[in-house]
């Protein structure tokens, strides 16, 4: 993998940035990465060429499994030579039930979240501290002043932002740039190729402020690795899923991923993953990693070696601004009027 410059900051990472939600977590009873598939994960990413790791202290089941994980691999490397990325704002059980302070992004939550993090990746410091959702019922000027202190203090090198509106990272950059305090660097929006509408705003101020963008699920959960055909020429919410895919029992991703502008971007990315000899996944991701407005480093995640392997292959191709541009394209499709005119 090649390299790049996290946003406007002085640090550089991998141009891909490696998911670990999946790490300790459960789905049905059954765990999705336990640590030794976990650790091989990992070592995979490090040895084509990732640095870039994230994590985050409510991932895994129970809460703080993944930091755990990722810790216990770092305790065998130098440390120095990862950038490492966790979050705060959710409640953390740990081993017991949550206070009434046990969440959200007031200084008791976050100074106490930072330590319990700390402690289980086994570092004094982290790379990046995401807030992983806006706190509406806490004064950004707290959380600021708050995450600003452990900037000082050497326990966070940048701020992060994760999911939020346009309104209200622009507020939180405004509150920062007029109170002296720490500013957000990196973003993570939920963005891929088939999502345009809800974070175009978003991205204009991450371009504009020359911030970083890390979106999660650049795959769009799946829908994008080309493994779904539809199932009904005139429904684009009717899909065929291979069996045990997320498509075939998550409603939740037929109603967040499958659109007629979904399928249109879809059939592009297949086109384009046919005359570059590569597969839908590596189009999709490389489609992100060639934004030029902004700095973009797709987040991926992968229950497999395999899986992560193909992901990583994204690194190795070159879309042509010709078909940079078809994909772009599709993505504006209206709904209803272009989708499935290629079958």
């Amino acid at each position: 993998m090649d390299y790049r410059r996290l946003g406007s900051t002085g640090t550089t990472v991998s141009e891909l940035c490696f998911g670990t939600w999946r790490f300790g977590r459960e789905t049905g009873g059954v765990l999705e990465t336990d640590r030794e598939q976990a650790h091989d994960l990992l070592d995979t990413f490090e040895e084509r060429g990732g640095n870039f790791i994230d994590t985050a202290n409510v991932y895994g089941n129970p809460n703080g499994t993944s930091e755990e994980y990722v810790g216990d691999w770092l305790a065998q490397r130098d440390r120095e030579e990862f950038v490492l990325a966790s979050k705060v704002y959710f409640p953390f059980d740990g081993w017991g039930e949550p206070g009434p302070n046990d969440s959200g992004l007031g200084r008791k939550h976050i100074r106490a979240q930072i330590e319990g993090t700390l402690d289980r990746l086994g570092t004094d410091y982290l790379d990046v501290y995401y807030i992983h959702r806006w706190d509406e019922e806490t004064p950004i000027e707290e959380t600021l002043s708050t995450l600003t202190g452990l900037v000082e203090e050497g326990k966070v090198n940048y701020l992060g932002a994760s999911t939020m509106a346009a309104w209200q990272l622009t507020k939180a950059l405004w509150t920062s740039d007029v109170e002296g305090l720490e500013r957000f660097e990196v973003t993570q929006p939920l963005f891929h190729a088939a999502y345009r509408d809800d974070v175009a705003d978003y991205l204009d101020v991450c371009a504009d402020q020359d911030l970083a963008v890390c979106p999660y699920s650049p795959l769009a959960g799946g829908f994008l690795t080309g493994k779904y055909e539809r199932a009904d020429p005139d429904d684009p919410k009717q899909v065929k899923a291979p069996d045990g895919s997320r498509g075939s029992f998550d409603e939740r991703f037929s109603n967040f991923y499958l659109s007629a502008r979904g399928w249109e971007v879809l059939d592009a990315i297949r086109a384009v993953a046919d005359e570059n000899d590569a597969t839908p996944a590596q189009v999709a991701l490389r489609w992100l990693m060639d934004q030029e407005a902004f700095t973009c480093i797709p987040i991926v995640g992968a229950r497999t070696t395999e899986q992560l392997d193909e992901n990583v292959g994204a690194a190795d191709i070159d879309l042509s601004t010709d078909q940079f541009e078809r994909i772009s394209e599709a993505r504006y499709a209206e709904d209803g009027k272009r989708w499935g005119h290629r079958d």
